[in-house]
């Protein structure tokens, strides 16, 4: 209270002035419309533009929450796609269960981490083992597949990029339905090459290029990017084609993680007919 009376004291002319100022403005603007009217005004449109910045403010920091909203929905409506069904191959099945026949199951994921200046770039996802996230699962975003799950912990999962020297995908030209291996070969983080396409097919620049759907990890025709460059060197017996990714990897936020359903079974039958 001492401290408080002492202020007083030591303002004192400056309180006494503020006072009067403020008396001052409520008799002008009690007595004069004019300058009530303009003060109204001014006063509505200070404080309409406080409230535009917060609520601009309060958008952006809901964003976050409306894009896993969002990429959680995009989840379950690919999960309910036609193509994440296989039809039934028995003329006389009658389960109207359409779950007994789903064949791919897509989980959605918020990206945590990620690298594109390595050789062996990793990103990793904050869904793990508690969410069904297991190795060897196909990861894509909303503009084309990403990488395949590596490893995983109870809450978190590391995932393999596309542009990463170790990993190969399976992948096919759209139009002609020619396959070969798509690799990455260290350099731009926006370009891969695709081997193995033979010369006599017909390649052009700006074709697309999907996954084959000859893995049991990718469903086909998951964009990976079109062709931007070709060569076929004199004598050589396949194309040198440069693809341009559809995934930019410097702006990725959110990707839907793949369950294969049935892999386990096609794993095992394929590696038990290479045993034979």
């Amino acid at each position: 209270m001492r401290n408080f009376f002492r202020f007083i004291v030591k303002y004192h002319f400056a309180i006494l002035f503020f006072i009067i100022e403020a008396v001052s403005l409520l008799l002008v603007l009690n007595y004069n419309a004019y300058q009530r009217s303009t003060f109204l005004s001014s006063s509505g449109s200070f404080t309409g533009g406080l409230y535009q910045k917060y609520n601009s403010g309060a958008e952006y920091l809901m964003l976050r929450e409306i894009n896993e909203d969002l990429s959680r929905e995009n989840a379950y409506l690919r999960s309910s796609l036609p193509e994440s069904f296989k039809a039934s191959r028995d003329y006389f099945n009658v389960i109207n269960d359409s779950t007994s026949q789903q064949e791919y199951l897509y989980r959605s994921a918020r990206v945590i981490n990620n690298s594109t200046n390595r050789r062996f770039n990793y990103i990793t996802l904050n869904k793990g083992k508690l969410n069904g996230i297991h190795p060897e699962m196909g990861v894509i975003s909303n503009r084309g597949a990403v990488g395949i799950v590596k490893n995983v912990s109870d809450n978190y999962a590391t995932v393999i990029s596309i542009i990463n020297t170790r990993l190969k995908i399976s992948a096919k030209l759209k139009a002609s339905g020619f396959f070969g291996s798509l690799e990455w070969d260290g350099d731009s983080y926006q370009h891969v090459y695709l081997h193995d396409i033979p010369r006599h097919a017909n390649v052009n620049v700006g074709d697309l290029i999907v996954t084959s759907g000859y893995s049991s990890i990718f469903p086909e025709g998951i964009l990976l990017g079109n062709v931007d460059h070709v060569e076929l060197e004199k004598g050589a017996s396949f194309y040198r084609i440069r693809v341009k990714l559809s995934v930019d990897y410097k702006n990725l936020a959110f990707v839907e993680v793949i369950d294969h359903i049935t892999r386990n079974e096609q794993v095992e039958l394929e590696k038990e007919t290479e045993d034979d």
